[in-house]
């Protein structure tokens, strides 16, 4: 399965992009976040992929970052989720947005994404509620094995990437600066290790960070801790 791609970009639709690999055009759907994100035709560009196979058709479905990729995986999982709408709620919401929306049981953000009703996105929470913490809980993991994804290729030399599962086995660890996802990561592991059920304790953290969304680890635990404090 294609992996990883990195080359250089040829040029960039509505929905997708054309990556130029050592003279092998590959063309990428992506989100419109990630698209966002997009350098400038005839930049280098690197993104993680997901390959989808069926019997008539091959398409590649590109992201900026492993947890986007894993959301991903988790969303298609869910009946009547298919690869673009996936792209559709996560290019709504982020990769952050979507843990958070699952874990506080936000049927309203998933519905906002175009062309998710209403039964949709309560299927999502529903049937995605329980793994969300899972997903959080490896952020910083996922991070740490991002590596430099989005920098420009040494050379004309770029490659694809065969990605085996794990997906992250393949991606050279870098030094990465903690961003939302690994600092919510943090906090609930550590509210994990209190004896908080991992379910209450990613809605808790999610919360905290909606509020505080600027708040370092010490900070989010403290308020979900409040947050979990027992009413009355």
């Amino acid at each position: 399965m294609i992996g990883k791609i990195s080359g250089r970009l040829e040029y960039r639709s509505t929905d997708h992009v054309l990556i130029d690999v050592r003279g092998v055009g590959y063309v990428v759907y992506c989100s419109d976040r990630v698209l966002a994100s997009m350098p400038s035709v005839g930049e280098a560009v690197a993104l993680h992929t997901e390959l989808l196979v069926r019997e008539d058709l091959l398409q590649l479905f590109g992201f900026s970052t492993l947890l986007e990729k894993e959301w991903h995986r988790l969303l298609i999982s869910v009946q009547g989720i298919g690869a673009k709408a996936s792209l559709a709620i996560l290019g709504t919401l982020g990769a952050e947005g979507v843990g958070r929306a699952i874990a506080l049981g936000d049927v309203t953000a998933i519905k906002a994404a175009k062309g998710i009703g209403p039964k949709t996105a309560q299927r999502v929470v529903i049937e995605l509620k329980d793994k969300a913490p899972q997903i959080m809980a490896l952020a910083g993991t996922l991070e740490a094995a991002q590596g430099e994804v989005l920098a420009a290729p040494a050379s004309d030399d770029a490659l694809v990437e065969s990605d085996p599962a794990p997906a992250v086995a393949k991606v050279a660890p870098a030094a990465v600066g903690a961003s939302a996802a690994s600092v919510q990561a943090d906090a609930l592991s550590a509210l994990s290790n209190l004896g908080y059920a991992p379910s209450e304790a990613a809605s808790a953290v999610a919360e905290a960070a909606g509020e505080a969304p600027d708040a370092d680890a010490g900070g989010l635990i403290r308020a979900a801790l409040k947050l979990l404090a027992p009413k009355g």
